[in-house]
């Protein structure tokens, strides 16, 4: 934690779209991890922290190349002329407005690359305070073929990692989808 009292509370939430098709939105787990933190961790003391959205596209998933920008308003996104290039933009704008509606300071940015690497890299690069993250609740045989980012993150991440694990009501019949 900051020494500094009046510092806030960074953290880092990753974020991912669904993987279900049809669903070009915020995946069930990062909206539940995202929702439980505003409901859990922020509650009514929103100048007291800042999120820090992050949200990795697997190489040739978009064939996007802004990756390095960070967008910290609404206005931010307005600014973007190409609606094509920024499939990843939406899912950020939508955490930014929500934060924005709701008073919360906030930043959001995309990589390319492998999440797990990525998010890990991004931690100690910006050193959130700590790590938020969706967890799809995988048995362990589904976990062999789709691999899982909130382990990797839990185990190599260098600061605290809370992996949020999506509820029996929002697993959809394939818990391999998000």
């Amino acid at each position: 934690m900051a020494e500094n009292s009046s510092e806030p509370t960074r953290i880092m939430v990753a974020v991912n779209e669904s993987t279900m098709k049809g669903y070009p939105h915020a995946s069930i787990s990062c909206r539940g991890a995202f929702d439980w933190t505003l409901n859990k961790i922020i509650r009514s003391n929103t100048s007291g922290f800042k999120l820090l959205f992050l949200h990795v596209q697997v190489p040739d998933e978009d064939g996007f190349d802004d990756m390095d920008s960070i967008y910290a308003s609404p206005e931010d996104f307005k600014k973007i002329k190409n609606r094509e290039k920024a499939r990843g933009h939406h899912l950020l704008e939508y955490f930014v407005n929500k934060c924005h509606e709701i008073g919360v300071s906030c930043e959001a940015w995309v990589k390319r690359g492998d999440p797990k690497e990525i998010i890990c890299h991004e931690v100690k690069r910006t050193q959130p305070d700590f790590l938020v993250v969706g967890s799809r609740g995988l048995g362990p045989f589904q976990r062999v073929f789709v691999g899982t980012v909130s382990e990797f993150c839990t185990k190599h991440a260098e600061c605290p990692v809370i992996a949020i694990k999506r509820s029996a009501a929002q697993t959809p019949r394939d818990p391999v989808d998000d």
